[in-house]
């Protein structure tokens, strides 16, 4: 019976061998190691209070020693103090035989130290320190003139509230050339990642912060709109979409990337009542997005009407607000915007009116103030507060104000003498709501365009910048960017920004180099694609042109240089540029031959003695018939003078 168990225990192990080998680890079939917890748990408990044992005695004699050194000589107190160390040793020590008779006991081991006796031990060091050690640090101490980074944050918040010129990002500053005439538009996608901006002649280009380089170049320009001056552009609320507000009478909208969406309709012109068309008959001059909606949008135009849009919808309005003056007539509107909820809608108008409508009643105004500006001028934009409740308008007029919409009678403040020569210069708040920014117009030669900085609450000039020697048309204060857009007269866009109070956006692009220009990858020769040609008729794919024109320039025949046109007659088998053909250098070389022949008279009689001495040509055909040369004689011409006149010669 032995034998037969020994048998099976070598073949368990041979099996046991093989099937390690099988799935390729070792030690398999070996017992697993185990790990006493009592014991390791009864070792941290012991340490524990070792370590305690020790911090309290190291009091102790610091205590000690202080105390001598307070009253110069040894404390009265001093032996107490030692006794009653040693008390709370032999008591720390009574106290863990107690615990370790009791952990002997009992079925449940503790976990980690014994937390009784760590308080018991740190209790009289607790006591004699007093409440000092309650506010003591842990770790080394600050050096001198340490100052918490959250206490300079609480500064610098406090700075900035007290001086409202640091909040303004104007430290750095790109600038980013659209082209030559007028940038009378400008638009940020609400990211901050890509800057459109559209100008006087006609083209709208697509700057990307993320995807520049600092040669700041625009990585698309279009002509949407053809011949007509572009009057705004604007990202929708979720940016996909960009309006495109030109000098004709349809808007339409494109995607991110420049692509047509839709194209308003365009209204039939010969319809009196406007309400009654499809679409403007008239020149545009304003438009925006509804900031709730993303589908709907707002225009203005000459033809007196204030329309809605839906982008879903290019076959007809949503709705019409028409303007009316005092007297019932019609007044043109040249710019429009919603409010921030995107209940209102308000409209300047030329006749120096501000108009604002309910969304959802067209019929008649909410608000109105029929004196807002001078009467005659273009206000060219309305913008409200984030909080809603105040209007600023810039008019053409030359002055800035704001409106508190429950009493729009009067202005709550005004500011003046800010030139305006362009129908849409712009005006905006800040992030905060606590500044209101706008620019100014000056003539060509006449000074620089600056941007002008008030203060809401009571429209005080804080600040100034001098952008450029042209007007100022076209201001953005993106609020999650924090950098401010500039649109100038002479085809400039700039962008301030500063490196710490600024996020993202021009400063990704200041950072990279510019890319080296690479050459243009073009097929050095032609390519046939065959995919199921047999293999010995198969051409080389070419993978790459470059590597092929590298090859190419190590290459001495590809890399020749052509020979230069030869100048003056040919040399070196090489014929002259008048012609690559033999007759074309033999009748240069015949006009090249400089014999006077303007006698013909001596060119002929040149000839006239070789010719009597070795006749061959004419002679010997008269030898037998003329033998002697007769010549006629020479008649004087006759005197036309006495003939009549119609008998003389008509030259």
């Amino acid at each position: 019976m032995e034998p037969a168990v020994e048998g099976d225990a070598e073949m368990l192990g041979a099996s046991d061998s093989e099937l390690a080998a099988t799935m390729g680890f070792s030690g398999f079939g070996k017992k697993a190691r185990t790990f006493d917890l009592e014991a390791m748990f009864e070792q941290t408990r012991r340490t524990a209070v070792e370590r305690s044992r020790k911090v309290l005695e190291a009091r102790e004699k610091e205590k000690e020693v202080q105390a001598e050194k307070e009253f110069g000589s040894p404390c009265t107190d001093s032996p107490a103090s030692a006794s009653s160390a040693a008390g709370a040793v032999s008591t720390l020590t009574q106290r863990e035989t107690a615990c370790r008779e009791s952990e002997d006991s009992s079925d449940e081991e503790l976990t980690g130290p014994f937390v009784q006796s760590q308080t018991s031990a740190q209790g009289p060091a607790e006591d004699t320190d007093g409440d000092d050690e309650d506010d003591e640090f842990i770790g080394p101490p600050l050096p001198p003139g340490f100052k918490d980074s959250d206490d300079d944050n609480d500064d610098d918040t406090e700075e900035e509230d007290s001086n409202p010129v640091k909040k303004i990002p104007d430290s750095h500053e790109i600038t980013l050339q659209h082209g030559t005439k007028t940038v009378s538009a400008l638009g940020l996608d609400p990211s901050g990642a890509r800057l459109i901006t559209g100008g006087y002649d006609y083209d709208v280009k697509f700057w990307d912060f993320a995807g520049m380089d600092a040669s700041l170049q625009a990585f698309r320009s279009l002509q949407p709109c053809e011949c007509h001056q572009i009057k705004s552009l604007q990202y929708s609320s979720t940016g996909d979409v960009i309006l495109v507000v030109s000098g004709n009478s349809q808007a339409k909208v494109l995607d991110r990337d420049g692509f047509p969406v839709m194209e308003c309709i365009k209204g039939d012109q010969y319809i009196v009542d406007m309400t009654n068309t499809k679409g403007h008959t008239a020149m545009l001059n304003s438009g925006c997005w509804h900031p709730k909606i993303k589908e709907e949008f707002l225009t203005c135009s000459n033809d007196g009407t204030v329309r809605t849009w839906d982008v879903n919808n290019e076959k007809k309005h949503k709705s019409v607000f028409k303007p009316r003056s005092v007297q019932g007539k019609r007044v043109i509107p040249t710019t429009c915007t919603y409010s921030r909820d995107g209940r209102l809608i308000a409209a300047g108008c030329q006749d120096g009116s501000i108009q604002i409508w309910d969304r959802n009643m067209s019929v008649h105004t909410k608000f109105h103030c029929r004196q807002a500006h001078a009467p005659g001028t273009d206000t060219s934009c309305l913008t409200f507060s984030y909080d809603g409740i105040v209007l600023a308008s810039r008019g053409g007029d030359d002055t800035l104000k704001i409106w508190d919409i429950r009493q729009f009678k009067k202005p709550l403040n005004s500011a003046e003498r800010l030139p305006s020569f362009f129908p849409m210069t712009d005006c905006c708040f800040s992030p905060d709501d606590k500044i209101l920014v706008t620019g100014t117009s000056v003539k060509k030669g006449g000074g620089s365009g600056k941007l002008f900085f008030f203060y809401r609450e009571t429209f005080q000039k804080l600040y100034e910048i001098e952008v450029t020697d042209a007007s100022v048309v076209r201001c953005l204060w993106h609020p999650k960017l924090n950098q401010i857009m500039v649109g100038t007269g002479n085809g400039l866009a700039k962008v301030y920004y500063d490196p710490v109070k600024s996020q993202r956006g021009a400063k990704l692009c200041v950072v990279k180099t510019k890319r080296k220009e690479r050459q243009a990858e073009t097929l050095t020769q032609d390519y046939i694609i065959t995919p199921h040609a047999l293999p010995m008729f198969r051409e080389p794919r070419q993978r790459s042109t470059r590597k092929q024109l590298e090859k190419d320039r190590l290459d001495p025949m590809k890399s020749h240089k052509p020979e230069p046109p030869v100048a003056g007659p040919g040399r070196g088998g090489r014929v002259g540029t008048h012609g690559g053909t033999l007759s074309s250098y033999i009748v240069k070389n015949i006009a090249l031959d400089k014999t006077d022949d303007s006698n013909p008279r001596e060119a002929i009689l040149r000839h006239a003695k070789e010719a009597e001495e070795n006749p061959y040509w004419v002679a010997p055909a008269y030898a037998k018939t003329q033998p002697k040369t007769v010549f006629a004689e020479v008649e004087p011409e006759d005197d036309e003078t006495d003939k009549p006149e119609w008998k003389k010669r008509k030259i």
